[in-house]
């Protein structure tokens, strides 16, 4: 049985010492580093309200584009292209200009049936077939007559469960790999051979804000783009217009100055510390430490059973039906620890914490001291 949310509970007072020096754990928007946000601040009336098509704002563009393409470790003729609208926008975005007449999509959460969906949906698209694995384990991919594009997620941001990124034996030579990584780039290594379209929005591990997508396109990618060229698309879903403002550092439409210049922050900021290598590793130090404390604690465990599997940038904790979740996160947002919550979908006795590289580790561990106070204290 639940304990009832009483006037006493949300009075809660976590102890001083137990509490993180930075309480943001959300999964998306995600925590923003303050210096960043204090570099912003700094260009006062030099950068936002100014004009996105003069070199102020391109100068910005270009360091994301060639910021990312350094992050990611792109090979000669790769592309990093962008656009108004995040990835459930891209999602639309590849099917007018990626997608020739079939997709086929690895399916295990939220996200990355939505992906399928939309192609389903879309009138232009022949076919759309799915394999699946239930939520906390991904499934295999493997060749699909006549699919000529693969859609990965290699991190499912709603159940923490993350996937390899590699194109499936046997596909067919011209087939693209599109692999939606909104909360894994800038997280998690990657191999840009095994892809032909990396595509993310930039408010999770990237530490900026919504409202904006960008794809590491490889030559093949480009090609495909020039192939289709002719299909119907609405100017601000055409990755054909998308590609011509890019390459002059660009949007077709008025992007959100303020992130870009974050996302700008955070990639130079994970160049300076050492890369992907460096980011990758700081997540796992993150993760692990809850990953750890699940596995050893009588009243949690970790949702995803496969190590193998657990992402390191988003953590999944279930707890006993002794404890409520939803208590939990709301005694934890009281003392200023917040975004805990379990993705609302997924309708589990569950808590979800970002291990982005913003996060530090020590913050990690302070929360597996917080979540023991409240859970002793909740446990009915």
């Amino acid at each position: 049985m639940f304990r009832a949310m009483t006037d006493t509970i949300a009075d809660i007072r976590i102890p001083l010492d137990h509490l993180p020096a930075d309480g943001r754990f959300g999964s998306g928007p995600s925590k923003v580093r303050v210096e960043a946000v204090r570099a912003l601040a700094e260009t006062g009336t030099t950068y936002m309200g100014t004009s996105h098509r003069q070199a102020t704002v391109k100068d910005m563009v270009a360091r994301a584009r060639s910021g990312l393409s350094q992050l990611l470790g792109l090979p000669d003729g790769y592309e990093v292209l962008l656009g108004n609208g995040g990835a459930t926008a891209f999602w639309d975005v590849a099917g007018f200009r990626l997608v020739r007449e079939h997709s086929h999509h690895a399916v295990f959460g939220e996200f990355s049936s939505k992906f399928a969906q939309a192609m389903e949906d879309a009138p232009q698209i022949r076919q759309a077939s799915t394999v699946d694995a239930e939520p906390g384990s991904h499934p295999r991919m493997t060749a699909v007559d006549g699919a000529d594009v693969y859609a990965l997620t290699q991190n499912e941001t709603s159940t923490g469960v993350c996937m390899p990124v590699a194109r499936p034996a046997g596909a067919d030579p011209d087939a693209l790999v599109l692999v939606d990584a909104t909360s894994a780039a800038g997280g998690m290594t990657v191999d840009p051979v095994e892809f032909d379209a990396y595509y993310l929005s930039p408010q999770k591990a990237l530490a900026s804000d919504g409202g904006l997508w960008l794809a590491a396109c490889s030559p093949r990618a480009l090609a495909r783009i020039d192939e289709l060229a002719a299909r119907w698309a609405p100017a601000s879903l055409d990755l054909l217009i998308a590609r011509d403002n890019s390459v002059k550092n660009q949007t077709y439409n008025t992007p959100a100055l303020a992130t870009i210049f974050l996302l700008v922050q955070q990639v130079e900021w994970l160049l300076d510390q050492g890369g992907l290598a460096w980011a990758e590793s700081r997540c796992r130090e993150s993760s692990g430490a809850l990953y750890t404390w699940a596995d050893a604690h009588e009243l949690a465990s970790p949702f995803v059973a496969d190590p193998a599997m657990r992402s390191p940038t988003v953590v999944t904790i279930d707890l006993d039906a002794s404890v409520d979740a939803t208590q939990v996160s709301a005694v934890l947002r009281a003392n200023g620890v917040v975004d805990t919550d379990s993705y609302r979908k997924l309708g589990r006795n569950q808590i979800r914490i970002a291990t982005f590289p913003a996060v530090t580790p020590d913050d990690a561990r302070q929360l597996t001291a917080c979540l023991d106070y409240v859970m002793g204290l909740l446990a009915g």
